[in-house]
């Protein structure tokens, strides 16, 4: 079986070419499965990107694994030749990963060629409704998913959105695996002496990019509300100013409380902050689902998260942290005592070593294969 798979990978950096990597390996090591990467040669311009850089450092240890860099995400006269570029691979079917509705006309029109050519087309649907809505957004999803047979869904949430634009999509639903590429967990000690920090202190969390709707302010906001004994580790590079959060940790005296790491962290630098944490909180007023979670479990670390998008379903039916009905100072503060003074980690811990051998990398790519042989 050939399997062509179109979608961002190394060198551009971030969560969705983490996942893509991780996959890619997976369906690798299944037996008589070959499987080639087809890359953006250009995802955004350097005007719309809204972080530092798109791509790895030098001294970055993502996989460096091998793709053929064929699709501009901005030039509609590449996209029929990137899609018989992958027409000439002769694949048994298309595998994409959809995250935005940016990229729906180009992966939608390479999608709707291999169909043409008799190819069958899956996606990964990281997202399907996008966090930070645009005008035409439903428009281009629905241009994407109409040129395509069959979906990969993470979470319940996902597939509702998808079925409310394409009701009659086919569809198998994998809870999204834990990251295992960030190297071992540190001791606690040892990871806090690294970062310089209190070792004495409970040390909450929070990790990933930074934007608004990440509820970053809301988490610092209940800070303030707890006692001396809580310390709030933030690594992440913020897309937009800092501002906010400079003057939230100004107004509430919080300097002495707070550790900000304003960037982004390459994949050899993450098992420090994960090691030295006892929760990582994710206070978002909205989500799909998120990666983040993926890491925290591969370090053994709880959750405390908002219950929103699909984030609840990969933490409260497997009893591994704690889900709060929105995001709200007060909620946040209180959970996040009760977390501490009811010593919930020691069963949370045990749950999340349950759920990492229940759904893997080798269970999500076998996932992916069953549903080829049910549209082909």
């Amino acid at each position: 079986m050939k399997i062509a798979f179109l979608s961002v990978f190394y060198p551009y950096r971030g969560g969705i070419a983490q996942f893509n990597a991780a996959v890619y390996r997976a369906l690798g090591k299944i037996q008589n499965v070959e499987i080639k990467a087809f890359n953006f040669s250009r995802l955004y311009p350097k005007l719309l990107f809204p972080g530092k850089d798109q791509y790895v450092t030098a001294n970055d240890t993502a996989f460096h694994m091998p793709s053929e860099r064929i699709l501009d995400g901005m030039n509609p006269f590449n996209w029929n030749s990137a899609a018989n570029k992958i027409i000439d691979f002769k694949p048994d079917f298309l595998l994409t990963d959809f995250w935005l509705p940016f990229f729906s006309p180009s992966l939608g029109k390479v999608a709707k060629k291999l169909r043409k050519n008799n190819t069958p087309v899956i996606s990964i649907l990281s997202n399907v409704v996008p966090h930070e809505k645009r005008m035409f957004d439903i428009a281009l999803t629905k241009y994407f998913l109409k040129n395509n047979d069959g979906f990969i869904i993470l979470t319940e949430s996902v597939k509702n959105d998808l079925l409310k634009l394409k009701p009659d999509a086919k569809y198998l639903v994998h809870p999204h695996p834990n990251y295992e590429h960030f190297g071992e967990p540190l001791s606690k000690e040892e990871a806090r002496k690294f970062l310089n920090l209190p070792l004495n202190k409970k040390v909450i969390l929070f990790f990933g990019l930074i934007r608004y709707y990440k509820g970053l302010d809301l988490l610092l906001e209940a800070m303030g509300k707890l006692n001396n004994d809580y310390y709030l580790l933030i690594a992440g590079e913020v897309y937009g100013k800092p501002d906010l959060y400079d003057e939230i940790i100004g107004k509430n005296n919080l300097s002495d409380k707070v550790k900000f790491v304003n960037k982004y962290l390459s994949d050899d630098e993450v098992a420090p902050y994960f090691s030295a944490a006892d929760v990582c909180v994710l206070p978002y007023r909205s989500a799909t689902q998120s990666g983040i979670i993926g890491v925290s479990y591969h370090f053994g670390l709880p959750v405390i998260s908002t219950d929103v998008g699909g984030l609840k379903e990969v933490i409260e039916p497997f009893r591994t942290g704690i889900v709060l009905d929105k995001a709200d100072i007060d909620l946040l503060k209180v959970s996040l005592e009760n977390y501490f003074v009811n010593n919930l980690a020691v069963d949370f811990k045990r749950n999340i070593a349950s759920f990492s051998e229940r759904y893997n990398w080798d269970t999500l790519a076998n996932c992916i294969i069953d549903l080829y042989k049910q549209i082909s």
